[in-house]
């Protein structure tokens, strides 16, 4: 029976904007929006999302990652073009896929699944269509002003891991230590810096195919709270001992309930992840 890691990740709580790309003085908007029942909310894409990720494996192995971005020239380059899950850390974790033609015009695509799924995330607040104006120095045109859409929100989005389908185990460990250290998401220019890691995070490390921990945590007040989570381990649908959560959350009365039910519950976040790493450590040599 496979283990499968699940974790639901919180942001912080920042002005988020411009997560698409730089602006070019266009109306065009600038934050993507989804509605969800009677109110419309800002949402980053899982695409974005692994941009930090492969940031996060470029800087801290770069000679194990085979896609790297150059800043400079603004172009992504590959170590080789002969994709190896085996031997680089995002070709495992990603997946690949190039479709070639050969030279009897037949298919030739070398292909493999993302063993790491990432969902959209999500805004916690509703988006009221926020606005910032500004102008360019220097000499004016059609375009000196221009206009931003802001969002003040955190964003909740969840991954899902079998590491039993990665060619390397401890890649795992890895996806962890990425998840909570990204910088930004993919987009962010220069100018506007929007902090992704963790503020909250649940984990789960099971024998059960599916997540069930997907947005789990609501916005109460001025806080974070859980309720939907704390329902699923009352009612017994997903088990104490499988769980991880830590961070601001630990500090409500959602996080003492959670410990009241025997949940390993963490006041600091990288305390959980190094506590979830040896957790998949043990059952990985089990």
């Amino acid at each position: 029976m496979s283990t499968h890691l699940f974790a639901t990740i919180i942001t912080a709580t920042a002005v988020a904007a411009n997560n698409r790309g730089e602006g070019d003085g266009s109306t065009l908007a600038t934050l993507q929006k989804i509605t969800r029942g009677n109110d419309q909310y800002t949402t980053v894409s899982a695409e974005a999302i692994r941009w930090g990720l492969r940031e996060y494996f470029q800087n801290h192995n770069e000679s194990a990652t085979n896609r790297t971005f150059d800043p400079d020239t603004d172009k992504y380059s590959f170590k080789s073009e002969q994709f190896s899950a085996e031997k680089y850390i995002d070709d495992d974790l990603f997946g690949y896929m190039d479709a070639k033609k050969g030279q009897d015009n037949k298919d030739a695509t070398t292909k493999r699944r993302g063993a790491l799924e990432i969902s959209r995330a999500i805004s916690l607040d509703p988006y009221w269509g926020d606005i910032a104006f500004g102008s360019k120095g220097g000499e004016k045109g059609k375009t000196s002003i221009h206009s931003t859409e802001v969002h003040c929100t955190a964003y909740q989005y969840t991954i899902a891991l079998t590491p039993d389908s990665l060619k390397n185990l401890n890649r795992a460990a890895l996806a962890l230590d990425a998840i909570g250290a990204v910088r930004h998401v993919g987009g962010n220019h220069a100018r506007f810096l929007y902090d992704f890691r963790p503020e909250s995070i649940v984990i789960r490390i099971t024998d059960d195919p599916s997540p069930w921990i997907m947005d789990c945590f609501k916005r109460m007040g001025e806080s974070v709270g859980c309720p939907k989570l704390l329902r699923l381990v009352e009612v017994g649908d997903v088990k104490a001992s499988e769980l991880i959560v830590a961070g601001e959350v630990a500090d409500t009365p959602y996080g003492e309930k959670l410990a009241a039910l025997e949940v390993k519950v963490y006041r600091g976040v990288k305390e959980a992840i190094a506590a979830a790493k040896q957790k998949l450590t043990i059952l990985q040599t089990a």
